[in-house]
């Protein structure tokens, strides 16, 4: 199904704005987010509605504002993705047109041009719709992944200093099979970690066990009573005197989610 392109129209002229208005209403791909003759309250437009597009007259001398104040608020505003911007105007100063640009118009229509007129700026947009489609695509799918990855470093970085906290040091092998273990476990319970873990570090499963179950071991035997009970909150079977790897790894998958 094609994408409906939401259009901010920010225009002075009346007749401009009932002409683009008019025509925008006869596209099946496109609608109006809003009308505004002050590029203030266009900021307000963007905020509340998420254009895709703005087409913006830079002059607004009947409104407030203008197309640069609202260009430099835009960029303020901070937006993970900013609606295309095409600029119309008759102003053909060479340094505000550029200044324009500098700001963000993506592209300028001179008003004064031969083949310009209002509906020939909505014509523009719609020629771009597929084009701005996939870009949205894009950065939707990129700010996810970027997402995702931030999440996961820092639970990687509080999985490393509860383990620190307990006297694992990095240079353990078994260090970072618990972490890996540790964020599979949070991913959701499974019963054959070792075995993912051994098919990811080439190694076999009970090697993987042994060094998890020695990395535990080295911490409840060097380390001081007080210093794990504050930090291992968990019950431990006093035959043992120390957690199993699966109690290990499902009580700091838990606490980490929890934000304990």
């Amino acid at each position: 199904m094609e994408k409906t392109l939401h259009i901010l129209l920010i225009e002075d002229d009346m007749n401009t704005c009932n002409r683009i208005s008019n025509y925008i209403a006869t596209k099946d791909n496109m609608d109006l987010a809003g009308v505004t003759n002050n590029s203030y309250v266009g900021i307000q437009y963007v905020q509340n509605t998420l254009p895709d597009a703005v087409i913006l007259d830079l002059e607004l001398h009947h409104g407030g504002g203008n197309g640069l104040f609202f260009l430099s608020d835009l960029n303020k505003l901070g937006l993970e993705k900013k609606p295309y911007i095409l600029v119309t105007t008759y102003n053909s100063s060479k340094i505000t047109l550029e200044s324009a640009r500098r700001l963000g118009a993506d592209f300028i229509i001179g008003k004064y041009e031969d083949s310009y007129s209002p509906e020939s700026a909505v014509d523009f947009l719609e020629q771009l719709l597929p084009m701005i489609e996939m870009t949205e695509s894009t950065s939707n799918t990129s700010y996810m992944k970027d997402n995702q990855k931030d999440l996961e470093q820092g639970l990687i970085r509080r999985i490393h200093r509860e383990l620190e906290l307990i006297g694992i040091s990095p240079k353990v092998v078994g260090y970072k099979y618990l972490t890996d273990a540790i964020m599979i476990t949070i991913d959701g319970p499974t019963t054959n970690i070792s075995q993912i873990l051994g098919n990811k570090y080439k190694k076999s499963n009970s090697s993987v066990e042994r060094a998890m179950q020695n990395a535990i071991n080295r911490a409840w035997n060097s380390n001081d009573t007080e210093t794990l009970l504050n930090c291992y909150t968990a019950h431990i079977n006093p035959d043992r005197g120390m957690p199993t790897i699966k109690e290990f790894i499902y009580f700091y998958a838990e606490k980490i989610t929890d934000g304990r």
